[in-house]
């Protein structure tokens, strides 16, 4: 679904991401973990076209994202969900839903309605429709955010760092919708801190430092033998 070929960044003389390579395959539940500035959030966004990667290819669906196509393929794909939950303050969160069904997929006022009330029912706020952003809890709007994602039906959910803006008493009701989601066919790639999370949800554990891939496996595996002295090394410091 996902295949990245020796990706790299550069912003000016730093490397963010060198030669990655990288398959994730349709359904699969990844997630991506390292120490902040390995290059986690530019890989996702580099597979969402938000960077445009400075060597290297990304594929979506065996199909070669470029300059001239990379509106339509993630239009088709992807949808991703922030750090920041980016809603429009002046819409309801009915009108945030339902906003790029209408606009970019044209579909009628009614079935985006219809598609938003019950994404609003999947992540549990059915009841907080018509309610501004600016009234919501941060957990309620990265919720109604994740709502937003998933109305765009798309194949593939991107997620970065989705609670490192919350409060720690809001993180575990979006973990919950997110775990939830995790047993559907969607194709999830999750950069996280939450070690719980991606022990829970994971059908593979990404380690990245300092823009490389260091270590990949199955977390039952990777938690409990790394096999590179960094991921170890992390781990040890992240979980103790």
């Amino acid at each position: 679904m996902i295949r990245l070929k020796e990706l790299n960044k550069f912003f000016g003389t730093l490397q963010a991401l060198k030669d990655i390579s990288l398959h994730v395959r349709e359904g699969e539940k990844v997630t991506i973990i390292g120490p902040s500035g390995s290059g986690k959030s530019t890989l996702i966004r580099c597979i969402n076209a938000l960077e445009e990667p400075s060597g290297g290819e990304v594929y979506l669906n065996g199909e070669l994202l470029t300059h001239a196509n990379h509106t339509r393929l993630i239009r088709t794909y992807c949808a991703m969900v922030f750090q920041q939950f980016n809603l429009y303050p002046h819409m309801t969160a009915l009108q945030n839903i339902t906003l790029a069904p209408v606009k970019l997929q044209k579909k009628s006022k009614k079935e985006a309605e219809e598609i938003a009330c019950h994404y609003l029912d999947v992540v549990g706020l059915r009841d907080k429709a018509g309610k501004y952003p600016a009234t919501l809890s941060g957990g309620q709007q990265q919720r109604i955010a994740i709502a937003r994602a998933l109305a765009t039906r798309q194949k593939i959910l991107l997620f970065d760092e989705p609670t490192s803006a919350l409060d720690p008493e809001m993180v575990q009701e979006v973990l919950d919708v997110m775990i939830r989601l995790s047993r559907e066919s969607i194709t999830m790639v999750v950069v996280t801190h939450e070690m719980g999370f991606a022990r829970q949800v994971a059908d593979r554990v990404i380690f990245m430092d300092h823009g490389v891939l260091v270590e990949e496996g199955p977390p039952e595996e990777f938690f409990e033998h790394p096999q590179n002295e960094r991921t170890a090394a992390f781990l040890s410091k992240i979980l103790h």
